[in-house]
């Protein structure tokens, strides 16, 4: 039963599942999709604020001298994925449509997750600190970054470059309130720490949100006429051989830059993830309304993929680790001994 709770989806993942069918069932439109389009902008707003409160500027400083670690990550987050979305293509693109391959690419520019990347990390047993530094780098960076890195994959895949009036509006809808959390940090940070769960309500509310608006208007556009079930199935293969690509190299790769264990189980976590919570806001900036639907599926499939993947690995690291702890042991032991 353990084994299999491991691969059941969590509570988040089966709202997710849930606004998708109530999209689908009930789409809003006119009137009431505005007054969702202008409540999601507030939300995205305020959820990067208070991102930009929470986080530590000394936690970031503190783990800022382990460069190598950090740069194998933003390297393996913004290099390694996008060169493996546009290296795949002429194998993976015939398994999805085009849109949803532009989502795909979309999900490759994406920055690290930080939550589960740091937990993940800690059960493992790997560089807690550097995972904190490392996650928490890639988020930021990728505010500015992921805009800018959208724009060059497609203009490589054939979609045109990204207009900087979007980066613009990534800039003043993301950037802007997460400085000024930054800012306001030292006078409301310690009550932001205090009320972690408010920082969920409004991390995962906004992502329902945005969810829902999308698939509303994609639903509006003939979305499931569009999209049958054998290209559901191609869709979870390219993100299985995007997530196994990634998680195979992150692994053997810092093994052969000759990071220690540690650091292996920090890059392999932090370096092969793609997170929802900034993926879906910088979506629906970037993109077209009636697109957004196919644009922000592969993510929240690509989301579920990597939790369940990564809990399962997460939980050998540490019984690999536990097995040597004990081998170790019994060697000091017999050398006390003798």
């Amino acid at each position: 039963m353990s084994t299999l709770r491991r691969f059941l989806p969590d509570n988040f993942t089966l709202c997710l599942i849930a606004t998708v069918i109530m999209a689908s069932v009930l789409p809003c439109r006119g009137i009431t999709a505005n007054a969702f389009g202008l409540l999601t902008d507030v939300a995205i707003a305020l959820l990067f604020f208070l991102h930009g409160a929470k986080l530590s500027r000394d936690a970031v400083v503190a783990g800022l001298t382990n460069w190598r670690l950090h740069l194998t990550v933003l390297a393996s987050t913004f290099v390694l994925f996008p060169v493996l979305g546009l290296l795949l293509k002429p194998v993976l693109s015939p398994l999805v449509t085009p849109s949803l391959y532009v989502g795909i690419l979309f999900l490759c520019t994406l920055p690290s997750t930080v939550q589960s990347s740091i937990a993940f990390t800690s059960i493992a047993r790997g560089n807690v600190s550097a995972a904190v530094c490392s996650a928490s780098a890639s988020s930021l960076l990728g505010i500015v970054i992921t805009p800018l890195l959208t724009g060059l994959v497609l203009q490589a895949h054939g979609q045109g470059a990204m207009s900087w009036e979007a980066v613009g509006e990534i800039v003043l809808q993301l950037f802007v309130p997460f400085v000024a959390g930054q800012i306001s940090q030292r006078w409301i940070g310690g009550w932001v720490t205090r009320h972690r769960p408010l920082i969920g309500f409004v991390d995962q509310g906004s992502i329902l949100l945005v969810v829902y608006t999308a698939f509303s208007a994609a639903v509006l556009q003939g979305l499931w006429k569009h999209l049958p079930l054998p290209v559901l199935g191609g869709l979870l293969i390219v993100n299985a051989v995007l997530l196994a690509a990634a998680l195979l190299i992150t692994r053997y790769g810092s093994r052969a830059l000759g990071f220690d264990r540690e650091d292996e189980i920090t890059i392999v976590f932090c370096g092969s993830k793609k997170s929802l919570a900034s993926g879906v806001p910088m979506a629906k900036v970037l993109f077209s309304t009636h697109a957004l639907g196919m644009i922000v599926l592969p993510i929240m499939l690509f989301h579920q993929m990597q939790l369940m993947t990564c809990a399962v690995l997460a939980r050998r690291y540490a019984e690999r680790a536990s097995v040597n702890s004990r081998k170790a042991n019994g060697v000091t032991k017999i050398a006390v001994t003798e």
